[in-house]
């Protein structure tokens, strides 16, 4: 190898190179599945995007999908059924013959309390009784932990395939939160819980699937405040939601909520890097150096 030879190994375009991989994101429709997509398409990639909702997907299709290298394509599913599961990967199957990056990104968020209060009575009411159920709990859990199961072993043989290409690991992406790491609840205990045993998953199926003799990698993306539709509360017509910039004054050295820039850059390096397995990528403009962890 020469010397010139050695130096196109470090352009941009081949360290964080997903030109024509195939792509799946569940909850691509907006926040940061909709980043994620865009970071991917961008750069080449045919990125199916999953969700409940076809004229959210249809949109973000239409708006996004145009004149880039890569393709947006929609797919109706309901990743909380596991029979939805494996019609996802049916139909997929029909159209790939193997899939190189799969990342979990559809979540919800649960119930507010207020952790304030300092009498056990009013304490017990807020967290037993006014504020959230075993129903709730089971949803927040079963969107934010469960589907990331499923979805992964469901198309653990077309990411098997996509291993097959010279120079490259199929990759899982489960995006969680600095919420499962921090102790503080931030007034919201099933949320936080929910992307704590995500996190855990996480490294489970990297160790699993490697002890499997798999070339799949298998990490997370725990990412800090972002304008989603989760944190705004809404999206505009190009499904994009925005935040003050004083979201995150004094609670974060950046000063600031995360970009889209941020989480494209996160995504890029997370499923480009095939020395990188069983992590957990934090994304939070230092918000963790302020609140600490568990």
């Amino acid at each position: 190898m020469t010397n010139q030879d050695s130096n196109q190994n470090f352009r941009l375009e081949n360290v964080f190179n997903v030109r024509d991989k195939v792509a799946l994101v569940t909850g691509g429709g907006s926040g940061i599945g909709l980043m994620a997509t865009q970071s991917l398409a961008v750069n080449g990639a045919k990125v199916y995007i999953v969700g409940r909702t076809s004229e959210k997907l249809e949109r973000v299709a239409e708006i996004h999908g145009k004149n880039i290298p890569g393709q947006i394509i929609p797919v109706i599913a309901d990743i909380t059924s596991k029979q939805s599961i494996h019609e996802l990967v049916e139909e997929i199957s029909s159209k790939e013959s193997k899939l190189h990056i799969l990342i979990n990104n559809a979540g919800v968020r649960s119930a507010s309390h207020d952790t304030s209060l300092k009498d056990p009575k009013e304490l017990q009411k807020e967290l037993f009784h006014n504020t959230s159920t075993f129903e709730e709990w089971e949803e927040v859990m079963r969107t934010n932990v469960t589907h990331s199961f499923f979805t992964t072993t469901a198309f653990l043989p077309l990411l098997t395939k996509g291993s097959e290409d010279p120079g490259w690991s199929s990759t899982v992406v489960n995006m969680t939160s600095i919420s499962g790491i921090i102790k503080d609840t931030q007034n919201h205990f099933a949320y936080n819980t929910s992307k704590a045993a995500a996190i855990h998953l996480t490294k489970m199926l990297a160790h699993e699937i490697t002890s499997s003799g798999l070339k799949i990698r298998v990490n997370n993306i725990a990412p800090g405040v972002f304008p989603t539709e989760m944190t705004a509360m809404e999206s505009d017509e190009q499904q994009k939601s925005s935040l003050p910039k004083d979201k995150l004054q004094g609670k974060a050295p950046a000063g600031r909520p995360g970009k889209d820039e941020d989480m494209a850059g996160a995504v890029l390096f997370t499923v480009s890097n095939q020395y990188l397995n069983g992590q957990t990528i934090v994304v939070d403009g230092g918000f963790l150096l302020q609140t600490g962890t568990v």
